[in-house]
């Protein structure tokens, strides 16, 4: 059965083979390296999940590069929060998240025509460095003095969303669906640790330098990104024929929103995807709203003090929460994954955002919200992360990049603009903390309904069929027949 209908091809990185733990890669996938024994390097990454040889160090570069994306994001997330907050409040970082939904109706077509015209590194190279030099610029306009709070947070949404997808895309084009399952907890591994440390190092990078500077090095970061990715590529590039292929062929022109559209499986991850940001948002409206008055109450009117505080709160929060998805991701991930699947394991994060509003609703108060969102987040950035972007290994390689990036931006962007909704119309009406979370609530049950209806339809996604590779035999030399050697190029 075909995926996406006549108008998409199968991947061509995707393999036939079984989805469990023991399965090994299609062989026209299979690294080169498969043959040979484990090094030190694949030993020591088998404590957190099946490996074959030669699959460990290419596995750590994209986790490498995972961890310095989600660093940079992390404090950019920090800087962020202490500019609008400060500048807005809760309700217009509300109303500035819904703006993005809007911006990302121009900028998802047009990444996909950018992208059909080069191969992967070259757009992956492109989009980052492009943001590499606005960071640049945000610093020098706000040395000059100027407000740049809302637009800074709608740019760190935009960057969130199309740096940070980008980087899965790829993480899920240099696999097959086997290997993936095995390896993507992995790159979570370097995800979830990037989170811990870019919270825990914001705060200590608050009080020893301004925003302008901390914007400074995060450019910086992200040119070290680029640089992680190239050198990932061309190690993973290397593992197959078919793997150089896929690396040097751009994409095909299809659009990511037609794509989506047209196909019940992408559907239905765009409304898991929706609701997930719906829900977490509000939840972290609620959290703002709170923090604001806490703030109000310890520095009063000093703009710097309540900054400091707000900065200071969400650096602490943001290191509890991304510690704790550290911990999921290395201890349970893999585990989670080879006994109940990848589809189960999405109910796995919206019970525990349930049960964290019902907490909410019936004690409205910050230390409350705190846990809860700990607890929340924790499993949103490491297994419901790695979870979500699991889905896609049973796409074709058009929907990797093209219709991934119309649901990570566009449908992300989407709860957003919901919420926002919400906000408004529940402000118009008076609401109170208890109210907002028990909306929140009746919002998570909707949600986890819809995982309902996305753990059936995984469940009937055949795997992919690997497209067929022309092979060329090279004439074999007199010292490869003595050795025994067999070479396909």
């Amino acid at each position: 059965m075909s995926h996406f209908g006549t108008s998409v091809q199968p991947s061509i990185a995707a393999t036939a083979a079984g989805a469990g733990w023991d399965a090994q890669p299609a062989s026209l996938m299979a690294p080169e390296a498969n043959p040979r024994r484990l090094s030190w390097l694949d030993r020591g990454l088998s404590l957190f999940t099946h490996v074959v040889a030669g699959e460990a160090a290419g596995a750590l570069l994209v986790g490498m590069n995972a961890f310095l994306v989600l660093v940079t994001y992390y404090v950019l997330k920090t800087v962020r929060e202490a500019l609008i907050l400060t500048e807005g409040g809760a309700e217009v970082k509300s109303y500035s998240s819904a703006a993005q939904a809007l911006v990302l109706l121009v900028l998802v077509p047009l990444y996909s025509w950018v992208t059909s015209r080069l191969n992967r590194i070259q757009a992956v190279t492109g989009v980052t460095l492009l943001f590499a030099v606005n960071l640049a610029a945000f610093a020098v306009a706000a040395s000059m003095g100027a407000s740049i709070g809302v637009l800074f947070f709608i740019w760190v949404g935009i960057f969130n969303v199309t740096v940070i997808a980008q980087f899965w895309s790829f993480a899920s084009d240099v696999w097959t669906e086997e290997q993936g399952k095995r390896l993507l907890p992995v790159v979570g591994m370097g995800s979830s640790l990037g989170a811990f440390v870019g919270a825990k190092i914001a705060r200590p990078l608050f009080h020893a330098m301004g925003p302008n500077e901390i914007l400074l090095i995060a450019g910086f970061a992200l040119g070290a990104c680029v640089l992680l990715t190239r050198a990932a590529d061309r190690k993973l590039r290397r593992t197959s024929p078919t793997q150089e292929r896929i690396a040097s062929a751009p994409l095909d022109a299809t659009d990511g929103f037609r794509m989506v559209i047209s196909n019940r499986y992408l559907l239905l991850i765009a409304g898991f995807v929706l609701l997930l940001n719906l829900v977490n948002t509000s939840g972290e409206f609620l959290l703002s709203r709170l923090v604001v008055d806490e703030a109000r109450k310890v520095a009063g009117a000093s703009l710097e003090l309540r900054r400091q505080f707000i900065g200071e709160f969400y650096s602490n929060f943001f290191a509890w929460a991304g510690f704790g998805g550290l911990i999921i991701q290395f201890l349970l991930v893999s585990r989670i994954f080879k006994h109940i699947g990848v589809r189960a394991a999405l109910f796995i994060v919206p019970c525990i955002a349930l049960a964290g509003y019902g907490l909410l609703a019936l004690a409205p108060a910050l230390a409350v919200l705190r846990v809860a969102k700990v607890f929340e987040n924790a499993g949103d950035y490491s297994l419901q992360n790695s979870a979500r972007h699991a889905l896609f290994l049973r796409t074709s390689r058009e929907a990797r990049y093209n219709a991934k990036a119309a649901i990570d931006t566009f449908f992300w962007r989407t709860g957003d603009l919901l919420q926002a909704g919400c906000v408004y119309l529940g402000t118009r009406w008076g609401f109170g903390t208890g109210d907002f979370a028990a909306l929140t609530m009746a919002l998570t049950v909707v949600w986890i309904g819809l995982v309902a209806l996305l753990f059936r339809e995984y469940g009937r996604q055949a795997e992919p069929v690997p497209a067929p590779v022309r092979t060329v035999r090279r004439p074999q030399t007199t010292t490869m027949l003595l050795r025994g050697q067999h070479t396909v190029a």
